[in-house]
């Protein structure tokens, strides 16, 4: 089973014996507000569910309302995550897919 890791920065990374590797090559991106499109839209651009999209991020989906909902604001990892989905949903969700849940 293959270890990734979702770096602060947005990168992936691969951990191999204790070493961190790019899974792909490296893009900085850069997460802030206006770097982070609507969690509905990133979700309708998936095609996906309320439901469907909560459970491929793994989170509950009241975080998937809340967020489109304007209650909460994703942040931290999460905020991170959207931000890499927003430029490469295939890969998120493909690595995403093989990850048990926490």
């Amino acid at each position: 089973m293959r270890r990734l890791r979702l770096k602060a920065d947005g990168r992936i990374v691969e951990v191999v014996d204790g070493q961190e590797t790019p899974l792909a090559e490296p893009r900085v991106i850069a997460v802030s507000a206006e770097s982070v499109p609507a969690v509905r839209e990133l979700r309708l651009r998936a095609k996906l569910t309320q439901a469907e999209f909560a459970t491929k991020l793994c989170v509950p989906i009241e975080t998937i309302r809340n967020w489109e909902q304007g209650k909460r604001s994703p942040r931290g990892p999460a905020r991170a995550l959207l931000a890499v989905i927003a430029h490469a949903p295939d890969m998120v969700f493909a690595a995403l897919a093989g990850q048990p849940r926490g």
